[in-house]
């Protein structure tokens, strides 16, 4: 049964900085898509980040210049690290893994499907981040 279990949460300072983990087991890891969704208190999930088997990322345009994901196959293990955190990252992050086969791209929105929560099969229960001002 896959398995996604994240790490790293926690409280940080305006300006600080935490690296979210998410470990995956029981699945073909370097198979996947993995990407990052948050979501706060009273607030829709959005998406954060995506990292491709090949190390293509996305980002959504709130957390660019400050977020980056990346992944290590041979642990199974996708990152996040968070620079420069805001208030607004206040919220409960998750991890999930996706297949994605071509094409790349929504044909209604051509937006990449890596960033579209219903692309995703397997989600982690989450790891809170509260960043205070």
């Amino acid at each position: 049964q896959p398995q996604l279990v994240e790490f790293g949460g926690g409280l940080v300072q305006a300006g600080g900085s935490l690296r979210l983990s998410c470990a995956a087991s029981g699945l073909t890891f370097s198979n996947y898509v993995m990407g990052w969704f948050r979501q706060a208190p009273g607030k829709k999930r959005e998406f954060v980040s995506a990292i491709t088997s090949g190390g293509t990322t996305y980002y959504a345009d709130s957390v660019k210049g400050r977020l980056t994901a990346s992944r290590d196959n041979a642990k199974k293990t996708v990152y996040l690290q968070m620079n420069s955190l805001k208030p607004e990252d206040t919220a409960v992050y998750h991890c999930a893994a996706a297949i994605i086969f071509s094409p790349q791209y929504d044909a209604t929105t051509n937006q990449p499907r890596a960033m579209m929560a219903k692309e995703y099969r397997y989600w982690g229960q989450g790891t809170q981040v509260t960043v205070s001002s």
